[in-house]
């Protein structure tokens, strides 16, 4: 959530901002703001909503020169969204964007004004650059004001400051929340940012900062105020910005799931068993229970895998919510192999359990989808999953690769082991081969719950509901649903139905049972038909005819539970999808929810 960007140079500062605000979109914001400076002082612009709300407000300055800028997109933590908490912050003659939180923001807060500063905003961020200010006043040294000020911060934050005491120059730095510095392609030119996005095709070159990392730049170069910094190289494509032809980039990425889960795999299935170049098989000496650790869509995909570690590899495996795990003062053993799953890499509550857990002796290892990522680079092992970048809000992609990832690496736990017989294998790695067939969207079960859409717009509420690896899918499903469509939706066990949720059964209440043929079909049908007999309003996803379905969505026949499971799972995707384009909502940045969520 939030994003930064950054940049020195003889460009269109203004235009680089707004295009590289513009590729942070997907992580989520309620408003965005730029500062601007040049040889006659430092221009602001703040706005609320959209970012062409911005860019309405700095259509007259796109001629203007600026020599650098700064520029923000905010989520809001602390205070309500409005202009006055948009970033950049302001004091008297600084600026400062800043993403995280600064946890004893309110002590210096109060420091500070009983010194004579006043403050027009609610958030956290303004605190540092009144601090800034407050010491450079007193030793007009603004290098050492910005080292002390970091200092006297406490919490996770990356900043870009800039400053009329200082007005050539970007200060920077980095602390548990992700932030990138780059040598741009022409000249003495810098950039920042909070992720590649905006960097792609403006610059080769980069450094993704360690945490405590931090320095200066100008156009005559960057000083670093530590060693701990390494040169690494940019992509250069930029095909993933481009929506296909697609209506939105959620729906695109649903439709590239087939082929993201090609890539996934490719060299890890090979004819005996699966295999990762990142790992060996000394992963699991020592080891006698994993314990995997995540938040939402990636939490999901864990319980999912739960049930695959222990049925294949013989492996006990408990699956916990990252933010509660780390308040729970829990038990870790060295011999836990302790797996952390994250879209983005820098999920804040999943990484500081990775830090428990490193502190701990426990080995580590992340499913991530993002190189470089503050996870990736903490934990002792990493899978990456191959999923691309992933802009729509709501997970698809992400999810998909994760669970065959995870899979496979079931799979290769059990070959370690010896836990599951060579017929078993074959038959897990035939029905591996088939997901992407599975993931493959057919135009007429797209239209079917196009159509069906519209029946599902009203009601109090949805049960999703499935056993075994099928109840993580109907959380998933329900997560799906309320996320972009603001509907409320539960995920249940079919089986726990009959303990309480059952009493809220009425023709308003829609049930999406998820009734595999090849995974306890029967158990789940006598649960749908206890909601049924209550008069809830059933819609099946089934490949075998179910005759008290309100409304029926049929998929393929397949001769294992996991095809099933993806076949399911597009369609959960496309039916939240197309009732949230009726509702008229804005499928790929839903209100209050954030891409990356960098704050706990």
């Amino acid at each position: 959530m939030c994003g930064i960007v950054g940049y020195i140079g003889e460009k269109n500062t203004t235009k680089v901002l707004l295009d590289g605000l513009k590729e942070l979109e997907y992580r989520g914001y309620d408003s965005a703001g730029i500062a601007l400076l040049n040889a006659k002082g430092i221009d602001v612009y703040k706005a609320l909503g959209k970012l062409e709300n911005l860019k309405q407000k700095t259509k007259d300055v796109l001629q203007k020169e600026f020599t650098l800028g700064i520029g923000h997109t905010r989520w809001a933590t602390h205070g309500k969204p409005t202009e006055l908490n948009a970033h950049p912050h302001l004091g008297e003659y600084s600026y400062v964007v800043h993403n995280g939180i600064i946890e004893n923001y309110k002590e210096l807060k109060d420091e500070l004004i009983e010194q004579g500063h006043k403050f027009v905003s609610q958030t956290d961020t303004e605190v540092i650059v009144h601090l800034f200010e407050n010491i450079n006043n007193k030793i007009n040294d603004s290098k050492q004001a910005f080292k002390d000020t970091i200092s006297k911060l406490k919490g996770a934050f990356s900043i870009l400051l800039v400053s009329k005491a200082a007005p050539e120059k970007i200060f920077f730095f980095k602390h548990g929340s992700p932030l990138i510095i780059a040598k741009g392609n022409e000249q003495k030119e810098i950039l920042f940012s909070s992720s590649d996005a905006p960097l792609i095709g403006l610059c080769k070159e980069v450094v993704y900062l360690e945490d405590e990392v931090g320095g200066i730049a100008s156009a005559d170069g960057i000083e670093f105020f530590s060693n701990n910094y390494t040169w690494s190289t940019l992509p250069e494509s930029k095909q993933y910005a481009q929506k296909d032809g697609f209506r939105f980039f959620m729906e695109k990425e649903i439709y590239e799931q087939s082929d993201v889960v090609s890539d996934c795999m490719l060299g890890r299935v090979n004819d005996n068993t699966t295999s990762f170049d990142e790992i060996d098989d000394s992963i699991l000496e020592g080891i006698n229970e994993i314990k995997i650790c995540a938040c939402g869509t990636s939490y999901h995909a864990g319980i999912t895998s739960s049930y695959l570690f222990e049925r294949l590899s013989k492996i006990k495996c408990n699956v916990e919510i990252a933010s509660e795990f780390r308040y729970k003062q829990p038990l870790l053993t060295k011999d836990t192999l302790f797996i952390v799953i994250s879209q983005s890499g820098e999920t804040a509550d999943t990484l500081e359990v990775l830090k428990m857990a490193k502190n701990a002796g426990l080995k580590t290892l992340v499913i991530c989808n993002v190189d470089n990522s503050s996870m990736t680079r903490l934990a002792d092992y990493t899978i990456l999953t191959r999923a691309g970048i992933e802009k729509g809000v709501a997970s698809t992609k992400a999810f998909s690769t994760q669970t065959v990832v995870l899979w496979m690496l079931a799979l290769y736990f059990a070959n370690i082991k010896n836990s599951i017989c060579e017929d078993t294998m074959q038959k897990e790695l035939t029905a591996l081969r088939e997901v992407p067939k599975a993931l493959t969207i057919d135009d007429k079960i797209h239209e079917k719950t196009r159509r069906l859409s519209k029946r599902y717009l009203h009601g109090h509420g949805f049960f999703f509901i499935g056993r075994d690896v099928f109840y993580p899918l109907a959380l998933e499903g329900a997560l799906k649903l309320k996320e972009i469509s603001y509907l409320h939706a539960e995920g249940y066990p079919s089986g726990e139905m009959k303990h309480g949720p059952i009493a809220l059964a009425d023709p308003e209440l829609f049930t999406i049972a998820l009734m595999p043929e090849n995974l306890l079909y029967e158990k789940v049908k006598s649960n749908v038909e206890e909601l049924s007999a209550r008069d809830s309003t059933i819609c099946s996803i089934s490949p075998l005819d179910f005759e008290l379905s309100d409304d029926f969505i049929k998929i393929k026949k397949t001769n294992h539970y996991m095809l099933e499971f993806f076949e399911m799972l597009v369609v959960l995707q496309l039916l939240s999808m197309e009732i949230s384009i009726r509702l008229g909502n804005d499928v790929d940045m839903p209100r209050n929810l954030a891409k990356s969520v960098t704050v706990e």
